[in-house]
């Protein structure tokens, strides 16, 4: 199977990296927050509105997406006094496609549906 530029581009997470990311993502409120924040990629959204849009306290908001930065699973942009965080999308992929690397036995072709960023 040959890698195209996007591949190329995308994370190839090590098995440390994907585990630091599943943890980040196994708590709800990081979980939904990842989830929030992906409805408005590539921008991203202010911390504020994410901690009110879930019903969160913006302390224990903070606290979570520092854990999800801190996996690079999000970016984070200070813009006076807001802090914007935004998916970072070769992680996503990276982590994506180190859980399905092996789907298929090798042929990406029976998988595809499964694997929304497959090289081809």
């Amino acid at each position: 199977m040959t890698e195209n530029s996007e591949c190329n581009t995308s994370a190839n997470l090590k098995e440390d990296e994907a585990v630091a990311a599943l943890s980040a993502l196994a708590h709800k409120d990081r979980l939904a927050a990842f989830r929030l924040i992906l409805t408005a990629m590539p921008k991203g959204l202010p911390s504020g509105q994410i901690a009110k849009d879930l019903s969160i306290a913006p302390t224990r908001m903070s606290f979570h997406l520092a854990t999800l930065e801190h996996a690079g699973l999000l970016t984070a942009q200070r813009e006076g006094r807001v802090v914007r965080y935004a998916i970072a999308p070769h992680t996503m992929r990276g982590l994506l496609r180190f859980l399905t690397q092996d789907c298929c036995s090798g042929d990406p072709t029976l998988c595809l549906d499964f694997n929304p960023f497959p090289c081809r």
